[in-house]
């Protein structure tokens, strides 16, 4: 039975036009208070600062985007927890894995100790039941029984811009498990360089070698 293991990543499916997004949202806030006699080029940053200053993060709800993630199937029961949203996941009854399973590499484990060699071995024990139960005629959703929470998925997830900082917020936190900041850190990263206005109140921070970083909202 042939294995691989493989890295986690993101990949941000929408085009993320930051001016766009920033208009849109000056727009629909002003009616408000009817203050959309004071738009002018460059208000915008200023207007959603304050905004998010306030805490009045209602208006973000106005946009969405999706992100694709490659990673376990562990980290997917803590992403789907978030709400409101809307996800698209890899199915393990209906995919058949009898040709190559993969597996995602933990970050936690090096690659010359005894706990990586402890793990792999499992994941190939594992992936070798799953082909003799599929062999013996069990459909994919009887074998997948045998598979571990380290199996590589593929999920979409779909959350408005609010509902992305309070992921962030939640699973970028030093208590989060290190394998869904491994994939969130690097995406708010992006994101913070894409449209800094909405995400650069998270301070990025190392706080161990072994470990990815972490992310804090600024006081």
């Amino acid at each position: 039975m042939e294995i691989e293991i493989i890295e986690p990543k993101h990949e941000i499916v929408d085009e993320i036009n930051s001016q766009a997004i920033l208009k849109k949202i000056e727009r629909i806030g002003r009616v408000s208070h009817k203050s959309e006699d004071r738009t002018a080029p460059g208000t915008a940053e200023e207007f959603i600062k304050k905004l998010l200053g306030w805490g009045h993060e209602s208006i973000l709800e106005h946009v969405s985007f999706t992100v694709k993630f490659i990673c376990d199937r562990g980290v997917t029961h803590e992403l789907v927890r978030h709400r409101i949203a809307a996800y698209t996941q890899e199915s393990t009854r209906y995919c058949n894995y009898s040709g190559k399973i993969q597996f995602i590499k933990p970050l936690f484990f090096k690659e010359d100790s005894e706990a990586y060699r402890l793990w792999l071995e499992s994941c190939e024990a594992c992936a070798s039941s799953y082909l003799k139960l599929i062999s013996s005629g069990a459909k994919p959703e009887e074998a997948r029984d045998v598979l571990s929470n380290s199996l590589k998925t593929e999920i979409y997830a779909t959350y408005n811009l609010r509902e992305w900082r309070h992921v962030f917020k939640m699973r970028c936190q030093k208590a989060a498990h290190p394998q869904i900041r491994e994939i969130m850190i690097p995406l708010l990263e992006e994101l913070q360089k894409e449209i800094p206005v909405i995400f650069d109140d998270f301070e990025i921070i190392t706080i161990d070698d072994s470990y990815p970083k972490a992310a804090i909202k600024k006081v």
